[in-house]
C-alpha cells in the first residue's frame, strides 16, 4: 500500500480494481473510467464472479479470478502476476457485503499502488492519512459503533462476559444437580 503517508495521487494509467461487492457497482464504473481517463488506460480486474461486468473491455485489461489461484502457491503466483503489472492505482469495493473481504485487504497491503475505497453509494475516498477522519468514521459505521446503534453495540460488548459466565454457571449447576440426584 504505497502512498498512504502522501496525498499525491499517481496517474490513472494502470488501474487494478477488486470486485469485492455487488456487481452493479462496477457495471456503472467501467464506462466512466474509460471515458474520463482516455484510451491508454489499462484496467485489470480481480473478481470471484463468473463473467465480466458491463463495460469491461478485455482488450484494455486482464481479468484475474480468485478461484484460479487456490492454496498458498496459487495466491503467491497471483501476487507475483499483479506485482508484474505495475499498477499505480487500486480500487476496491467496501459495501458492507462479506465478499472477498480477506482478498481485498491482502491485495491492498501487498499491491504497491495508491488505494481508493468505493462504497455502495458510489462514493469513494483515498486510503491515505489525509482522509484519516473519513476512514475512522467508515470503520466505526461498518462496526456498528456510530449513530443510534452505538450504545446498543457497546452495551452488548460490555455484557457479553457476564452473560457467558452466567450461562456457564447455569450449565454447571444443572449438570451437578443431575449427578447428585442420580
Amino acid at each position: 500500500m504505497r502512498y498512504f503517508f502522501r496525498r499525491h495521487i499517481p496517474p490513472f494509467d494502470r488501474v487494478l480494481l477488486v470486485e469485492s461487492g455487488s456487481r452493479y457497482l462496477f457495471d456503472e464504473l467501467f464506462p466512466d473510467i474509460y471515458e474520463i481517463h482516455g484510451p491508454d488506460i489499462q484496467v485489470d480486474l480481480v473478481t470471484c464472479y463468473a463473467g465480466l461486468p458491463k463495460g469491461f473491455l478485455e482488450s484494455r485489461g486482464q481479468v484475474f479470478r480468485v478461484t484460479d489461484y487456490q492454496g498458498r502457491q496459487g495466491r503467491k503466483r497471483l501476487y507475483q502476476l499483479l506485482a508484474g503489472r505495475r499498477h499505480t492505482v487500486m480500487g476496491m469495493i467496501c459495501s458492507g457485503e462479506p465478499i472477498m473481504t480477506k482478498w481485498k485487504w491482502v491485495l491492498a497491503a501487498r499491491t504497491p499502488a495508491k488505494v481508493y475505497v468505493l462504497n455502495e453509494n458510489g462514493d469513494y475516498f483515498w486510503l491515505d492519512r489525509s482522509n484519516w477522519s473519513t476512514i475512522r468514521h467508515f470503520i466505526l459505521f461498518r462496526a456498528g459503533l456510530s449513530g443510534a446503534g452505538a450504545v446498543r453495540t457497546i452495551a452488548r460488548l460490555a455484557l457479553f462476559p457476564f452473560t457467558l459466565l452466567y450461562l456457564l454457571l447455569y450449565a454447571a449447576a444443572v449438570h451437578l444437580r443431575r449427578k447428585v440426584t442420580s
